[in-house]
């Protein structure tokens, strides 16, 4: 609590506070339960909106507290079968060790660097810390009453806690395999057969809540509603309700056969068959509609036959309704999405289009087992499903966008297993795999798009793992992990650089074997505040901890083991990263870096028991403490002062100072999360300047979020369109040609263009089968009524002599973008009405470059029609005076 944030900080938690203060909707795939407690925490603030972001920041405090808590008892109860054998009593100094372990453990990961960060703001994954925490502590207090008549009240417990994390993050659900092996080490007899079997198993479930709770469910809603409605001509909603009573019917007619017996065996029966009616009719493809029947009739199966397995069937029934109830916190996102609430991000009002906000489609895409190379030749494209929205005039869900020829089919000479390097978004990318991966490759022959032959370099499998172990392993898992156990240089984002991001330790000579002579290191580097050396003390005591578990209990060293790769190496090899990320993830990592503090917290026990040796128990476990106690303290000292940030304001008062920068009725164009999530937490939270309409260019490629741009939010009145809402729509506009046909050599008005635009008899077939809008010229103007501009006060008095008549502009491109044409409308329709800002002109790169034309006021830049007299490329121009 010491050194939590008083205020809103970076990234995403502007965001998380303000969809936590009025419970809107945020960035997908949603984050409902953080949102609900965070609502609960924002009430204690009481009449003080300034102390609303302190509140949230709290709740994450406290989250972190209750996962060191449950961290201290994880630890004792690994260490007390560690320590004693069956049958055994616990001696003062066994006690005293027990404690000591837990302890140490739990207070080195207290002042772990990946987890303090998180734990000071108002962020998700201080909670998803505590949850994962949780259900890991529930497991180990299974173990200790499985035998117990009701042990398996602790499986539901668990079941419903995982089902709650999914609305926090899904990082959570990382600890299942961990808890499976628990579960199979306590009620089996270990072997090979079995031990595969589990994983085979606890893989299988992790799936089961990733690829069919989470998304499936929903789909069947979808596609329920979707059936019912399109094809049976039923009002709207009629098929989620009918899906939902098949859902709950399936639960309650399962628990009262598993209790009752065969009286409502018929009944669960004919929900089950309702049931896998529905999934199979939702298949598409042999093979999903095999696996579907296969389910199910394994399902029918095991209710006909296996009679005696009815209490298990009970607590898998309970336990996947207990995950739903859980689950169910997203019905918050679809309830307020319908309310329309001024931050409703994708507006995921119903399940069809909730699937696509649970599946983060705007996010596209990565290749995890098979897939392409950076470089490889597309050869096809082919289709995705389409995807649908409501239309209320034809009562039916339409087809918004066929996404028809939207999947680039690669060539297979250029296809991989295990694909690490596949991103040709950005040059940059390329050019660090080149380097990361020192690719020499093998040349080969392709015919280009053009008919000409070219070769290009395939990159090797070599190479590809060696990008993997570099890159992905090395730079983005291993040095995170040394950062919170060996040290860390600065909090400056590195890019494999010698400077900027890596681990240090403290020790001359290793460190300069890595990075050079430290000697040379800048003394403003080294006052960094980040600057933190523990001399390997923590890596070295968890080492001695891991090879001690190994050694006393090797399964349950196996299970830590497990979840210390599932929460660290797995999270790598799923993420699949490019280079230049746009922040440092070591956050994502944070429960690997909890089950190895358990290893921390195991070797205290490693020291007392060696210690043993030679001195009496008590005495050893005391010392065994107090040796290891300089572990926990240089993390807590180096690392205060980096991690203290009960001083620091510095995105709120940059949110401020953007705002007021402002005149009143502006429209501020943002590009990014921190020039956009500290703005909204200003407005939402502290009522700061509601008349200035912030809008995000990157937003803005979504028609979602431009219809929420058409009206009025709070004292900011609706952005002016010429074009109709429904020309925004999802699969309308979404790319917009520019054909110059203006032969005249003269600009076109710009306000003519949207016009032409808005009129859909303009339309034109260009060869793909379907009639698209387009811009007739390259060359735009917009005029300047400069009498009307003088007075309106726009225009600083010392540039009124300098007002242009108009300002010509040449489109760059041969086509744009949805926010492009949403730029071009605004310009157009505003007609120097209302000020128009941007936080950096050098984000509007699609359409037209407006820097010349946009000039520095406070921490913003203003659009005016006068030239910049000091104006710098990309940044506009910048007044000395």
């Amino acid at each position: 609590m010491l050194t939590l944030e008083p205020t809103a900080s970076w990234w995403d938690c502007g965001e998380y506070i303000s969809t936590a203060y009025k419970l809107q909707v945020g960035h997908p795939p949603g984050a409902p339960t953080f949102q609900l407690f965070g609502r609960l925490f924002t009430l204690a603030a009481g009449n003080d909106i300034t102390r609303v972001a302190y509140m949230v920041n709290t709740m994450s405090a406290l989250s972190s507290a209750l996962t060191i808590l449950f961290l201290f008892w994880s630890i004792t109860m690994l260490a007390r079968k560690v320590v004693l054998k069956q049958g055994q009593e616990i001696t003062i100094g066994k006690l005293i060790a027990i404690m000591g372990s837990g302890f140490i453990g739990a207070l080195a990961y207290t002042f772990s660097d990946s987890f303090w960060f998180s734990a000071v703001e108002g962020e998700v994954y201080a909670m998803s810390s505590f949850f994962t925490a949780l259900v890991f502590w529930a497991i180990l207090k299974w173990e200790n009453v499985a035998d117990e008549e009701h042990s398996v009240r602790w499986i539901i417990f668990i079941a419903f806690m995982v089902g709650l994390s999914i609305g926090v993050h899904l990082l959570n659900l990382l600890a299942i395999p961990a808890i499976t092996y628990i579960y199979y080490y306590k009620k089996y007899k270990p072997n090979w057969k079995g031990f595969l079997l589990t994983g085979v198993i606890s893989i299988a479930l992790l799936a089961l809540i990733m690829y069919g709770i989470i998304p499936e469910i929903v789909n069947l809603f979808g596609k329920t509603e979707l059936f019912f409605v399109n094809s049976l001509g039923l009002p709207f909603n009629t098929g989620t309700i009918f899906f939902a009573v098949v859902l709950i019917s399936v639960i309650i007619s399962g628990l009262l056969y598993t209790i009752k017996g065969n009286k409502y065996r018929n009944f669960f029966l004919l929900s089950l068959i309702v049931f896998f009616i529905i999934l199979v009719g939702s298949r598409k493809g042999f093979l999903g509609v095999l696996i579907s029947l296969a389910i199910g009739g394994s399902c029918i199966y095991v209710v006909l036959k296996l009679k005696k397995a009815r209490p298990v069937i009970n607590a898998v029934i309970l336990s996947l309704a207990f995950i739903l109830i859980g689950y169910s916190s997203f019905l918050m996102l679809v309830i307020r999405a319908n309310a329309n609430t001024p931050i409703n991000e994708n507006a995921p009002g119903d399940a069809i289009s909730l699937l696509s906000y649970l599946n983060r489609e705007q996010y596209g895409t990565w290749p995890l087992f098979y897939g392409q190379f950076y470089n490889a030749p597309v050869i096809d494209y082919k289709d995705q499903s389409p995807i649908y929205q409501k239309d209320e005039e034809s009562g039916k869900y339409v087809i918004a966008d066929s996404r028809k020829g939207t999947v680039p089919v690669y060539d297979k000479r250029f296809m991989t297993l295990f694909p690490r390097m596949w991103s040709n978004q950005k040059q940059s990318h390329i050019n660090a795999y080149k380097n990361w991966g020192k690719i020499k490759g093998v040349p080969i022959t392709i015919t280009n798009n053009s008919g000409k032959t070219e070769t290009l370099i395939r990159p090797t499998f070599g190479e590809n793992l060696r990008f993997f172990f570099n890159y992905q392993l090395g730079h983005m898992y291993f040095r995170y992990f040394m950062w919170n156990f060996v040290g860390r240089q600065n909090d400056i984002e590195g890019h494999g650089g010698i400077e900027d991001g890596n681990w240090i330790s403290g020790i001359k000579f290793i460190d300069e074997a890595r990075l050079g002579n430290q000697e040379d290191y800048p003394e403003y580097r080294q006052q960094n505040p980040a600057f933190n050396r523990f001399y390997f003390l923590p890596l070295i005591l968890g080492l001695i901890g891991l090879i001690y578990h190994i050694k006393k209990h090797p399964h349950d060293s196996f299970v830590v083991a497990l979840l210390f790769f599932m929460t660290g190496i797995a999270i790598v090899i799923y993420l699949n990263q490019t280079p230049f990320q746009p922040r440092e993830r070591d956050y994502s990592y944070s429960g690997s870096f909890y089950a190895f503090s358990i290893w921390i917290g195991l070797g205290v026990l490693a020291l007392s028991d060696w210690l043993r040796k030679y001195i009496k128990p008590v005495a050893a476990a005391v010392l065994a403490i107090l040796i290891a106690f300089p572990v926990p303290y240089i993390m807590g000292k180096e690392g205060w002062d980096d991690h203290n940030r009960s001083h620091k304001t510095a995105a709120r008062d940059f949110a401020f100072a953007y705002l007021d920068s402002t005149q009143p009725q502006s429209i501020l164009f943002t590009f990014g999360d921190n020039d956009t999530f500290p703005l909204w937490y200003a407005q939402e939270v502290e009522n700061h300047r509601s008349d200035v309409r912030v809008v995000n260019y990157m937003l803005a490629s979504g028609d979602w979020y431009i219809h929420q741009m058409a009206r009025k939010v709070y004292d900011s009145e609706p952005l002016p369109f010429t074009l109709k809402p429904e020309q925004y729509d999802k699969g309308n506009n979404d790319v917009v040609l520019v054909v110059d046909l203006n032969k005249s050599g003269q600009p076109i008005l710009l306000r003519d263009i949207m016009r032409f635009i808005a009129d859909e008899r303009n339309k034109r077939d260009f060869g793909e089968g379907q009639l698209l809008s387009f811009i007739p010229s390259k060359t735009i103007r917009i005029p300047v009524d400069t009498a009307a501009v003088k007075a309106s006060g726009i225009i600083p008095d010392e540039m009124k002599n300098k007002v242009l008549p108009y300002l010509n502009f040449t489109i760059r491109k041969n086509y744009i973008f949805k926010n492009d044409l949403m730029l071009l409308d605004i310009l157009a329709t505003n007609d120097w009405k209302r000020p128009i800002y941007f936080t950096s002109p050098s984000g509007i790169g699609g359409a037209i470059s407006l820097d010349e034309y946009c000039h520095l006021e406070g921490m913003v830049y203003k659009f005016l029609p006068v030239k910049a007299s000091d104006y710098i490329k990309g940044l506009g121009g910048i007044s000395a005076d």
